[in-house]
C-alpha cells in the first residue's frame, strides 16, 4: 500500500511540473521592449492599466475589436483584441503573442501583444 501511494504522489508531482512548465510567465513590459526578438511570437502575460482604447463594436454583427495601450509602471505597449476594448483606467492582465512590426487594421503599431485571453482586476 505504500508503494502504491508513492507510485500517486510521484505521478501527481510529475503532471503538475509538466503542467507549470507550459503555461507562459508573467513579464514586464520593459523587458520585452529590452529584448523583442527574444519574445517574438511567444505567449506572454502581462499585469497593468489601460491608458488608451479605440474600439468598434456592431451589435448583431461579427465586426468589432480594437487596439489598446497597457501601462505596467515599466512600460507601455499596445493590445491588439478580436474581442472589443476595456476602458481607460481599468486595470487588467492580458495573455497573448508578442509581435513586433504590428499591422493591424492598416495602422503600424511597432512592438504589440495579440490578445488570447483578458481577465479583470476585482476590486
Amino acid at each position: 500500500m505504500k508503494n502504491f501511494s508513492k507510485v500517486i504522489l510521484l505521478v501527481v508531482v510529475l503532471c503538475a511540473g509538466l503542467f507549470a512548465t507550459g503555461c507562459p510567465q508573467r513579464k514586464s513590459i520593459a523587458e520585452i521592449e529590452a529584448n523583442p526578438a527574444r519574445y517574438q511570437n511567444r505567449e506572454v502575460i502581462i499585469v497593468g492599466t489601460v491608458r488608451d482604447s479605440y474600439g468598434l463594436s456592431i451589435p448583431g454583427t461579427r465586426i468589432g475589436g480594437g487596439a489598446y495601450k497597457i501601462d505596467d509602471g515599466t512600460g507601455a505597449i499596445w493590445i491588439f483584441s478580436e474581442q472589443g476594448v476595456p476602458s481607460n483606467g481599468t486595470r487588467i492582465g492580458v495573455r497573448g503573442l508578442v509581435g513586433s512590426g504590428v499591422n493591424w487594421k492598416g495602422r503600424n503599431y511597432g512592438l504589440g501583444i495579440y490578445e488570447k485571453e483578458r481577465k479583470f482586476h476585482r476590486r
